[in-house]
């Protein structure tokens, strides 16, 4: 049985919009506390949803930050982890505004007009879904956040004008205002089973049939990886991918990664090269040398997996 904690002054708020945060293990008392700073005059709600963390020591403390807050905040804890997809699909099921910002809890705002700059963007009409991209910080006290750092400035921290002309290619969910009636009836894909592709395969089934706009409200991603987990997120995403890539054929002829991977699979032994380059990702090497070093890994363990 779920259990839900809110603010005293949820039950009489009528929001504008809802701000939706889904987390596994995470801390968003920050995030709650960055978004009551936001200049905007009209109402909005938070609900977030615990994705089974199980965490008393965690639960408690987003306790005590929600109760002490003078807008709409609502946790909804779940017993049990059920997926990213099953967590996000749920959050639309519970807010109450007719436009929904999903936001990952170790994104910040990286504006006191984050919030109006999209309901401004709602207002014109123009369309059913808008991304607005993200940033990472130049520098962080852990290093061990650098290669993905790295990662993220080459491949997803890309200005408007690229997001634009890809259209749904760098869409993610971690910052990202939609239409309620648009999930309602395109929900994300519950079978996507651990980390990967569920936002992409979302975004190219959406923007086949909604208008999706690129807009220049970025988020800051706080919650860099360490290398050792992206190297077993690119792992053990390799089903994820094939999934992804069954939905979308023609999509993914187009795509460099499938293209690489593809090629790969043709390779006769290629899983022998992984040892050497774990050994290069995880080295002091120069970030280009880790960061081929790392696409080259991935695309080995999804050529086993379309294999």
């Amino acid at each position: 049985m779920e259990t839900i904690i809110q603010s005293p002054s949820y039950d009489t708020t009528n929001p504008s919009l809802s701000v939706l945060i889904p987390f596994y293990k995470d801390d968003a008392t920050l995030l709650i506390k960055a978004l009551g700073e936001q200049k905007t005059e009209k109402p909005f709600e938070i609900i977030l949803v615990d994705d089974g963390t199980q965490d008393t020591t965690l639960t408690a403390k987003l306790t005590a930050v929600i109760q002490n807050q003078n807008f709409a905040v609502k946790l909804i804890s779940f017993p049990q982890n059920k997926g990213r997809s099953a967590a996000r699909n749920h959050l639309q099921n519970v807010a109450q505004a007719e436009w929904l910002l999903f936001l990952d809890a170790d994104m910040r705002p990286t504006s006191p007009v984050f919030l109006d700059t999209y309901l401004k963007a709602i207002e014109t009409h123009s369309a059913d879904v808008f991304f607005g991209g993200f940033m990472v910080e130049e520098k962080s006290a852990d290093r061990d956040g650098d290669l993905h750092r790295a990662l993220s400035a080459v491949s997803d921290c890309l200005p408007l004008e690229e997001r634009q002309a890809a259209g749904p290619q760098f869409v993610a969910s971690s910052n990202l205002c939609l239409r309620k009636s648009v999930i309602a009836e395109h929900p994300f894909d519950d079978k996507f089973i651990g980390w990967g592709w569920e936002d992409s395969d979302w975004a190219a089934r959406v923007s086949a049939v909604c208008a999706l706009n690129h807009i220049d409200n970025p988020a800051l991603h706080l919650g860099l990886e360490s290398t050792d987990t992206l190297l077993k997120r690119f792992k053990t995403s390799g089903q994820n991918y094939k999934r992804f890539i069954d939905k979308h054929p023609d999509l993914a002829k187009t795509l460099t990664l499938y293209k690489l991977s593809k090629k790969l699979g043709k390779v006769p032994g290629q899983k022998l090269m992984r040892p050497i380059l774990k050994a290069v990702v995880k080295s002091p090497s120069p970030m280009k040398a880790r960061l081929f070093a790392l696409k080259i890994w991935r695309a080995s363990w999804y050529a086993e997996a379309l294999a």
